[in-house]
């Protein structure tokens, strides 16, 4: 049909003739709202875009003197980033003459891999740059679960097994009686 016919048809029906195909022979044109065609083809990628999995890259620095306690506390601050589904850049900065003994810093960055192997996959092994060693750590598929879900109001006021701390009890009709207020402490008034 040529391009002149179509455009008259969809004027008639009070819609546009939108190009479809625009590399095809010929090019494949369609009437329809052109609005309503776009709106939804807008609305279908943003659904998409929030189904999407966002993961950032935390960083962990170490030192080469790093004590015991510190190097354990940092360990579990990367596991935490790994388990929320983030990547993990550990980097040991080394400063002045530390360069020589490089091997300390990639002892550290294989002891941070090793320590994590259950929740971490090695994206990217030691490798220097410059003062710095920087290794990238994955998580694992199976390793990350789902985010915990936060504590609604009522799961927060409820004790240990699941009631609320505080109910009242029915009477014989069923109806709930009235809470009473706790009795004042008398408070002596020696001096």
């Amino acid at each position: 049909m040529p391009p002149a016919q179509a455009l008259s048809i969809a004027e008639e029906k009070g819609l546009d003739l939108v190009e479809i195909a625009s590399t095809a022979t010929p090019p494949v044109c369609r009437i329809m709202n052109s609005g309503k065609f776009f709106y939804q083809q807008a609305k279908r990628e943003s659904e998409a875009r929030k189904h999407q999995k966002h993961i950032q890259v935390k960083e962990v620095k170490f030192r080469p003197k790093i004590d015991e306690h510190d190097f354990q506390f940092k360990c579990r601050n990367a596991e935490r980033f790994l388990l929320g589904g983030n990547k993990v850049k550990s980097t040991v900065i080394f400063r002045g003459r530390e360069m020589v003994h490089n091997e300390i810093g990639r002892g550290i960055l294989n002891r941070l891999a090793s320590e994590l192997t259950e929740v971490a996959l090695i994206e990217v092994p030691p490798r220097q740059e410059g003062m710095t060693m920087v290794q990238i750590l994955s998580p694992k598929k199976e390793a990350a679960p789902a985010k915990p879900k936060a504590k609604t109001a009522k799961a927060a006021k409820a004790g240990k097994d699941g009631k609320p701390a505080q109910v009242a009890k029915a009477d014989k009709d069923g109806k709930a009686a009235k809470k009473e207020p706790p009795p004042a402490r008398a408070e002596s008034e020696e001096k």
